[in-house]
């Protein structure tokens, strides 16, 4: 092999892989629960613009892609990634650009196709079915613990928008797991460790069943996207009165669907704020 071939072999090797070609693990091995016969594929739409993001619609068949870190920099930590976009579609910038910063800080990503409740002829329910998907991933990434090289007791969930929707439903109601059950994913908690909620749509969220048993939060948002701004603060005060530690974070300027996209105003560094809470919360110790 000549020196050139060499080098571009190893390239190949090195080089991040992209979505496309990233392992996707299904969350049921047959129809999902409430999918059964359902036989449409997905929609998968590429960036109308510059800039823009990857759409995907038509989830019938809830799945996780991981993007885990390099086994020297893993931390054990793990989350599941819910991306945005109104249970019409799943805005990809939300989930492939935040698996690749988690795994860069050690942290294994599962980035979620949740099935959507508000696209056109959905048979689905916001607060059922994506819930459900939700649930069953933080069972598979338990039951796959060693072979994922996570921690079972730090795994947790991460929703932007509708996504955080999910998230925060996934952290209200959650069950222990069924010991007797066949299916060996289905004995395992569903119960995330920590959440984080990142203007998150969850005006129809009813905060009645926040206990101390509640997950941990970190919160954020902008002033200048009103529902999230209105909201934020009851889950906080909520959280506060049953005991459950939690962290608020309401930047002055920012809007809505930024991501982890690099922007010139202060809401940009809202992951590092995150980076030191999970570290404060000793989410991030190696163990």
């Amino acid at each position: 092999m000549s020196l050139k071939a060499l080098a571009l072999s190893l390239c190949a090797f090195s080089a991040p892989l992209s979505p496309a070609t990233r392992p996707e693990h299904p969350l049921w091995p047959g129809d999902a629960p409430g999918s059964e016969g359902v036989a449409i594929g997905e929609r998968v739409e590429p960036p109308a613009k510059a800039g823009g993001a990857v759409r995907i619609s038509r989830v019938h068949r809830p799945s996780i892609t991981l993007y885990a870190p390099p086994p020297s920099a893993a931390t054990g930590a793990a989350i599941v990634v819910a991306p945005g976009g109104g249970h019409r579609y799943l805005a990809m910038h939300e989930g492939y650009d935040v698996g690749e910063w988690l795994a860069s800080r050690g942290i294994a990503a599962f980035v979620l196709k949740y099935r959507l409740a508000r696209e056109e002829g959905s048979k689905y329910r916001a607060d059922v079915h994506p819930v459900a998907d939700a649930h069953r991933a933080i069972r598979t990434i338990r039951h796959r613990a060693s072979e994922w090289r996570v921690d079972p007791a730090r795994v947790g969930i991460m929703g932007f928008s509708a996504g955080g929707e999910v998230a925060l439903r996934a952290s209200l109601a959650f069950d222990a797991g069924n010991s007797t059950a066949a299916d060996p994913v289905e004995r395992q908690s569903s119960r995330p460790d920590f959440q984080i909620l990142v203007y998150p749509g969850i005006r129809s969220v009813s905060l009645d069943a926040v206990s101390k048993n509640t997950p941990p939060a970190f919160l954020i948002c902008a002033h200048d996207d009103p529902s999230p701004a209105e909201r934020i603060p009851n889950v906080y005060l909520a959280l506060l009165k049953a005991g459950v530690p939690a962290e608020m974070h309401i930047y002055a300027r920012g809007g809505h669907g930024y991501g982890i996209r690099k922007r010139d105003m202060p809401v940009s560094t809202w992951t590092a704020r995150a980076e030191e809470w999970l570290a404060d919360m000793g989410l991030l110790g190696r163990k």
